[in-house]
């Protein structure tokens, strides 16, 4: 097995050295496996270059299966990991979903459910929420993301209204005041942090703009590809970033973090956590729900 991934990583990357770095191993060593996988099926997988590598003919067609096999594996150790027993509800979610949202809300949900219920957050690419054929639906019980869900019944479905606001470090706050105290049109030599990989439905700053009515002319936008980063980075002064209120609660309470401008805007985006076939034939998944129904209250 780890030969065959340390093959896979190698094909997939074109590189020995970027398989070694996301394997946490050695170029040396991957190399050797690949070379102990081309003695044991006696065909050259590789053709070697001095700075890269690229698969044969015989390797590509090797490669498709073993991707394929290693993903198989991989959906059927998290099915495995996550079978179903009576006191387990697992919510599959996005990452920021997961640590800025279901976090801070996680013990108010364990004490309504009771000392027995183990919950299980799976974390999934938000991309993959939309697809529920790529996360064993038949194994999760709620999912929670911005995807909408306009094909579920209303009684399986629970609404988090969203709102934005411009949020940023109380230093951050202090230092440039006499700018936050001007128009938002005079906010442009501010550094501006930007989620640049917003799932389907997540507001952004051009729609922040647009409702306010006041576009700041020009922004400096510095980008990043992980929302929780991006407020990590606000929060140590770095800028401005885009705050979804129903992410901001642990930055609230620590003062990591404050709103600015005029406050919150509304959107016509929320949040939503939907019960699944599975989830709606299990009392406990039934009672998680209806907690996170009075959470949204």
């Amino acid at each position: 097995m780890q030969t065959l991934r340390a093959f896979e990583s190698a094909g997939r990357l074109r590189s020995f050295s970027r398989a070694a770095a996301e394997l946490d191993t050695t170029r040396s060593a991957v190399s050797r496996a690949i070379a102990d996988l081309e003695r044991r099926i006696a065909v050259r997988l590789f053709d070697r270059r001095q700075r890269s590598v690229d698969l044969t003919e015989a390797g590509e067609l090797y490669h498709r299966a073993v991707s394929d096999g290693l993903a198989r594996i991989a959906r059927a150790t998290s099915a495995a990991a996550i079978a179903a027993r009576d006191n387990r509800i697992v919510i599959a979610c996005g990452r920021a979903t997961s640590e800025l949202f279901l976090m801070p809300r996680i013990e108010a949900l364990r004490r309504e459910l009771g000392d027995d219920a183990i919950l299980r957050v799976l974390r999934c690419e938000n991309n993959f929420l939309a697809r529920p054929e790529l996360i064993d639906i038949d194994n999760i019980d709620l999912l929670v993301s911005y995807h909408g869900a306009t094909d579920v019944p209303a009684n399986r479905v629970v609404t988090f209204h969203e709102a934005i606001a411009p949020v940023c470090s109380p230093e951050f706050a202090a230092t440039h005041a006499d700018i936050l105290g001007r128009p938002v049109t005079q906010w442009g030599s501010l550094p501006f942090l930007n989620f640049a990989r917003p799932t389907r439905g997540w507001a952004t700053w051009d729609n922040w703009f647009e409702a306010v009515g006041r576009p700041v002319p020009m922004p400096r936008f510095r980008n990043f590809d992980d929302y929780v980063y991006m407020l990590d980075a606000a929060a140590a002064g770095q800028g401005l970033a885009l705050g979804w209120r129903n992410f901001m609660d642990r930055f609230f309470s620590a003062g990591s973090l404050l709103a600015v401008g005029d406050g919150f805007v509304e959107f016509d985006r929320p949040l939503v956590a939907r019960l699944t076939e599975r989830g709606l034939g299990r009392p406990l998944a039934l009672r998680c729900f209806a907690v996170l129904a009075s959470l949204a209250r």
